[in-house]
């Protein structure tokens, strides 16, 4: 059974139904792995034995009576400890929140239970979702898959790590400046960064309302479809036959390629050259007012988290890691008229983005320009902090400012993912030609 740790969901859901394998052994098989595990108390906050339990017969019975309600129906799940959970602890990875239990359940974990996943407990997260980084001394830091000295990349830090280290197989997590995306391209897993709007955020501790997104991270893109449809009551895209030939897809040049490391750099150069061998038409486009609204991200999104946390921070600022203390604290500094005045300028470059990437079927670049960086040293060099936690959201900030969805997928050169992005509510289509890239890439 333990092969069942290292299967993609969508041929685990295959598998139940099929009737090969009893979701109730399963979860069971989840469980055992997750409690006989050496980092179980860095990746998870909470396992919900009971809840994986009850979720799992429930699962079971109705797959013996021919009755599933979806193809994940049975397929255990880890959600990042920012989506509420009926009685059981959801923090945010922060000591402000130390005892806030939810009485019911966030909309997309009460939709995707309808439908049958199972729910194996809550992961460790960067504090308040504030870090592209995941280093966080307050609650835990879950490990890196390819390195045990770096950080995992955040802010769905544990949800990355309980696929990685085989504790799950889907994560789900959110993302505001890449909090899917950064992590997944880290532990050379499949990340999908939602649409704003596509899915409700009732429920969900917030960060930045005007950006979060929900999104899981995956084995596959196929698994990141499944669990997209699980959230949202949808059906999952057809992905045979997928297919990057033919597809015309733009090339970001600019900020988002300047003082990108060898390693990053390979992975997407490596990307590139599957992509052209499978018959994408690549082609370089440079679009500066990207750059320009990365300058504006300090004002777009700490202005408005320290607006929603300033409360809650200033009453006890002691309990926080100080560095996303004072990363919360710098949103003081922008008067509103500013802040609005962003807001204007930042639409006037969405709509630019739309009409220049229109002949595109999608733009690529690499989802981070650095490698994960130490923690040891993250924690005791301020600037080093700062800087690598900058440049980490760097290239995902992209996908979020534009109001984009978008994927990251592993290159093959470990830790450096390639990300695709898509129009405004193109998830099908970005997830359709992301198959045919993972096609390509394998």
């Amino acid at each position: 059974m333990d092969k069942w740790l290292w299967m993609s969901a969508g041929d685990l859901g295959r598998g139940i139904g099929d009737g090969e394998i009893d979701p109730v052994a399963l979860t069971e098989c989840y469980l055992e792995a997750i409690d006989g595990h050496e980092h179980r108390d860095r990746i998870y906050s909470a396992v919900t034995h009971d809840r994986a339990r009850a979720e799992a017969q429930a699962a079971g019975a109705r797959a013996k009576l021919g009755l599933r309600r979806s193809p994940l129906d049975g397929v255990p799940v880890s959600w990042k400890d920012l989506f509420d959970s009926a009685g059981v602890a959801t923090e945010a990875g922060s000591a402000l929140l130390a005892g806030r239990v939810p009485e019911a359940d966030a909309r997309v974990l009460a939709v995707a239970t309808r439908l049958g996943t199972v729910c194996l407990g809550k992961t460790h997260m960067s504090e308040l979702a504030f870090s592209g980084l995941g280093l966080n001394p307050i609650t835990a830091t879950p490990p890196n898959v390819n390195d045990p000295k770096a950080v995992p990349g955040g802010s769905s830090s544990g949800a990355a790590a309980s696929v990685a280290f085989g504790l799950a197989p889907i994560g789900i997590g959110s993302d505001t400046g890449g909090s899917v995306r950064i992590p997944s391209a880290w532990n050379d897993l499949v990340g999908l960064k939602t649409t704003s709007g596509r899915l409700s955020l009732d429920g969900v501790v917030p960060l930045a309302k005007s950006f979060d997104t929900i999104g899981p991270l995956c084995r596959s893109v196929e698994d990141c479809a499944l669990a997209l449809a699980a959230m949202e009551n949808g059906r999952a895209p057809d992905l045979r036959g997928a297919t990057v030939e033919g597809a015309r897809i733009g090339v970001l040049q600019g900020h988002v390629l300047d003082g990108v490391r060898p390693e990053p750099m390979a992975g997407f150069e490596r990307a590139m050259a599957a992509l052209e061998a499978a018959g994408a038409v690549l082609e370089p486009f440079d679009m500066p007012e990207a750059a320009e609204a990365n300058a504006m991200s300090g004002i777009l999104f700490t202005s408005e988290a320290y607006g929603l946390w300033k409360d809650v921070i200033e009453a006890a600022p002691d309990r926080m890691f100080p560095e996303i203390r004072e990363r919360f604290r710098g949103g003081k500094a922008h008067l509103a008229a500013d802040f609005v005045a962003a807001w204007e300028r930042l639409h006037a470059i969405r709509a630019l983005w739309a009409e220049r990437t229109a002949r595109y079927d999608a733009v690529i670049l690499p989802t981070a320009p650095i490698l994960p960086p130490e923690a040891d040293r993250l924690l005791s060099d301020h600037d080093y902090y700062v800087q690598e936690n900058l440049l980490a959201l760097r290239n995902t900030r992209v996908g979020n400012l534009m109001g984009l969805c978008g994927l990251t997928l592993p290159t093959g050169v470990p830790s450096a993912g390639l990300m695709i992005l898509g129009a405004p509510g193109a998830e099908e289509a970005i997830l359709r030609l992301g198959a045919g890239a993972e096609k390509a890439l394998s």
